[in-house]
């Protein structure tokens, strides 16, 4: 068999991706990008109200609170009117109340506006997740939830510069700029997806809802919800509200020094979340879970430790890569579980809680942790919440679907043989 032909066969049997998955990895930027750009302004503009300082970083806290509160209803939502219904209405309310933030005349009526963008966004996160799972090939569910995870770091990190940007345009430009991004990514998604037959069949009236009884008897999908719990915690909790502090008041740097040690977790997440993603299609999901979330464990643990700065950007880049290897196959797990013929949305909401949770318990724990005992501690309790997370994959099963392994493997099938490429 000529090399052409090899090269036409391997060609073929690599998996294409619907265009529809472009279309919500480029929503998830927009997302992403609006998120940093509202986000280091929020608080001042709280406070411009002449509130106390608690009451302005409270804003904050209830927009995460109804994303908690808001994700079972959502996941209801999925399960009888499908993903994309739910999709559009989600971004359509986070658009509309983030607009509506910068017209406040109170304080109250910011916070009302930030908690409804808290319910549109458990209903965009949730829904979206579900579409993710719903259109992605069973052989490139590992590629697909790589990209959905970069769009999201590629916005968060973005996100803050665009937002440095825009301060000087006033405290309430971001709102508006976000609002009017999100209008105009609805619009792209809705007339992008509006007659696509991959997604049709999310909204098909025949499709079959997953329960969470099913699922939750799982192995792999049980410990999905640890170590997302656990990624939440560690990625969210303990690095949003704790890494800046003990940048400043261990190591002695300023608030810059912080945004580089947080930008360091991100660049290493980005480095290698795309290729985790393909290689869990290739090699399956539980080898990479394990090795990822054990060197996260062991990594996440050590950077509470250092005592130099250079060498804590350095640990927080492996941590940041750690994090990186296993966020991809733990998507890719869930789907696998939950399949992309029937509507899981229960089950995903159930999976995007789980992160929400640790996120906020994190964030008040390790809060706690430091000030009673050290930063030390607060860092090791968070690896070692990691390490447990990593134990529960040790003993679930692999969920790579047979139809990725039988797509690497070497057959003699092609043009010359008689047969079809694989």
């Amino acid at each position: 068999m000529s090399s052409v032909a090899d090269g036409d066969c391997r060609e073929a049997t690599k998996p294409r991706l619907p265009r529809e998955v472009w279309v919500l990895v480029a929503a998830n930027v927009v997302v992403a990008l609006g998120y940093g750009v509202v986000a280091p302004v929020l608080p001042q503009y709280a406070r411009h109200f002449g509130v106390s300082i608690s009451a302005a970083t409270f804003v904050i806290t209830a927009f995460a609170v109804m994303r908690l509160v808001g994700a079972p209803p959502a996941g209801l939502l999925v399960q009888r009117l499908g993903e994309r219904r739910i999709y559009i209405s989600g971004l359509l309310i986070v658009a509309v109340s983030t607009a509506a933030c910068a017209f406040a005349q109170t304080y109250w009526q910011l916070l009302i506006f930030r908690s409804l963008g808290g319910v549109g966004s458990a209903m965009f996160t949730v829904s979206s997740l579900g579409l993710l799972i719903r259109i992605s090939p069973p052989d490139a569910r590992g590629r697909v939830s790589g990209l959905f995870s970069s769009g999201f770091m590629v916005g968060s990190v973005g996100g803050p510069i665009l937002g440095s940007l825009t301060v000087g345009l006033g405290l309430s430009a971001p709102f508006v700029i976000y609002g009017i991004a999100l209008l105009v990514a609805a619009a792209v998604v809705f007339v992008s997806l509006r007659n696509s037959t991959v997604v049709g069949r999310s909204d098909d009236d025949d499709a079959t809802p997953v329960s969470f009884r099913t699922v939750i008897r799982h192995r792999a999908y049980r410990a999905a919800l640890f170590s997302n719990f656990a990624t939440g915690w560690a990625s969210y909790g303990l690095r949003i509200a704790l890494v800046p502090l003990f940048v400043v008041e261990v190591l002695g740097r300023g608030p810059g020094a912080a945004g580089v040690a947080l930008t360091a977790f991100a660049v290493g997440n980005i480095s290698v979340v795309i290729p985790s993603g393909y290689l869990s299609d290739r090699l399956g999901r539980r080898k990479l879970l394990i090795f990822g979330l054990s060197l996260a464990a062991v990594s996440t643990a050590l950077v509470g430790f250092t005592t130099s700065f250079p060498v804590f950007l350095v640990a927080a880049y492996v941590a940041g890569a750690a994090t990186g290897i296993f966020v991809s196959p733990q998507q890719a797990a869930v789907a696998d579980v939950v399949g992309n013929k029937s509507r899981g949305g229960t089950a995903v909401a159930t999976f995007q809680m789980m992160a929400d949770f640790g996120s906020i318990g994190g964030s008040l724990l390790v809060g706690l942790i430091a000030q009673y005992t050290s930063f030390g501690w607060a860092f090791l309790v968070s690896g070692i919440i990691l390490g447990v997370a990593c134990i529960g994959w040790v003993f679930a099963p692999e969920t790579r679907p047979r139809v990725a392994r039988e797509r690497t493997e070497v057959r003699p099938l092609g043009p010359e043989a008689g047969g079809e490429c694989p």
